[in-house]
């Protein structure tokens, strides 16, 4: 393989990685082609300092887009190395050489563009078990862990989201930080535009976060009362952890999109300390919460919401020459 060959796919699995979901569609990514590696690094000047001070949903959101690099290595027929330091780069793709494409791994690449942030309510007609088993599946060999609530736990995952509202709707910093990255037309290519945000809140069993602007998106009808909701976890809390979670994740989102299942992120009642210590509870006391998700029937008679902007690819990739 030659060193251009090299180079070009690490281009696209950036280039894929764009499409990758992040919180408020901050993308907080940055990429580095040099020496036949590519490099992922964090961008603080896009991080949600106020709702995430920790950055743990700006690793998360990192992950995400690890996973779709490396989805886009495998549909181009690379085998890789992947490194995970404890320090910048938050890691390291390396390509070590090509094998037999398969048409699996194209329909992952496919599905990239497929999957959206759908906010509506969903059908009421519930994931089938064998679904969640597979799904369950794609995020332990993702490298976290996925737990399906119970009913009396979802009643709990519904008050301990209602705190974490109540909490964000009481600090004016916060409210700011998420007035600047919702609604609008987002021609800066970040952001979560007025075209993706429902025009009201969705009376669902567990809420939604109320972003404070009104949407142009029609947001259903019924009450998501067959929704299936649960925590994606994990054994540890580390950067490293945080990192992998948001690997899961999208191997999660990925597959869940492949099933015509609709998967709804919550991350309000993980970023109190408060709430995130009612998710852990809830798993036992046995793993460390990363995200809620709501899980959900597509409504076949729905077209998908429109794409959210997306950063030039020139402003998140850096190809160093040598």
């Amino acid at each position: 393989m030659s060193e251009d060959d090299v180079t070009r796919a690490l281009v696209q699995a950036a280039d894929a990685a764009r499409f990758a979901p992040s919180i408020h569609n901050t993308q907080p990514w940055r990429w580095v082609v040099r020496g036949g590696r590519l490099e992922l690094f964090g961008v603080a000047e896009r991080q949600l300092h106020e709702q995430d001070p920790a950055g743990h949903m700006l690793l998360l959101s990192c992950g995400t887009a690890l996973h779709h690099a490396q989805v886009a290595l495998t549909a181009e027929g690379w085998r890789y190395e992947v490194e995970r330091p404890s320090a910048e780069p938050l890691a390291t793709l390396r390509p070590i050489e090509r094998e037999a494409i398969h048409p699996e791994a194209t329909r992952h690449l496919q599905m990239l563009q497929v999957r959206r942030t759908d906010r509506r309510t969903v059908t009421d007609e519930a994931v089938p078990e064998d679904t969640l088993r597979h799904l369950v599946k794609q995020t332990e060999e993702g490298g976290a862990r996925l737990h399906v609530l119970g009913r009396d736990q979802v009643i709990e995952l519904a008050v301990a989201v209602e705190h974490a509202q109540k909490a964000a709707d009481t600090d004016e910093r916060l409210r700011a930080e998420t007035a600047k990255w919702a609604g609008g037309e987002r021609t800066d290519g970040t952001g979560i535009p007025a075209s993706a945000l429902p025009e009201e809140v969705p009376l669902t069993t567990v809420a939604e976060r109320d972003f404070q602007t009104r949407g142009t998106l029609a947001a259903g009808s019924g009450h998501d009362q067959a929704a299936t909701y649960a925590v994606l976890y994990g054994t540890g809390d580390a950067a490293t952890d945080w990192l992998r979670a948001g690997e899961a994740l999208s191997r999660l989102w990925l597959a869940a999109a492949e099933q015509a299942v609709s998967l709804l992120p919550l991350s309000g009642p993980v970023e109190i300390p408060s709430t995130r210590h009612t998710l852990r509870r809830m798993l036992g006391g046995t793993g460390h919460p990363f995200l809620a998700v709501r899980l959900g029937t597509l409504d076949p008679a729905h077209s998908a919401p429109p794409k959210t902007p997306r950063l030039p690819a020139g402003q998140v990739i850096e190809v160093v020459p040598g």
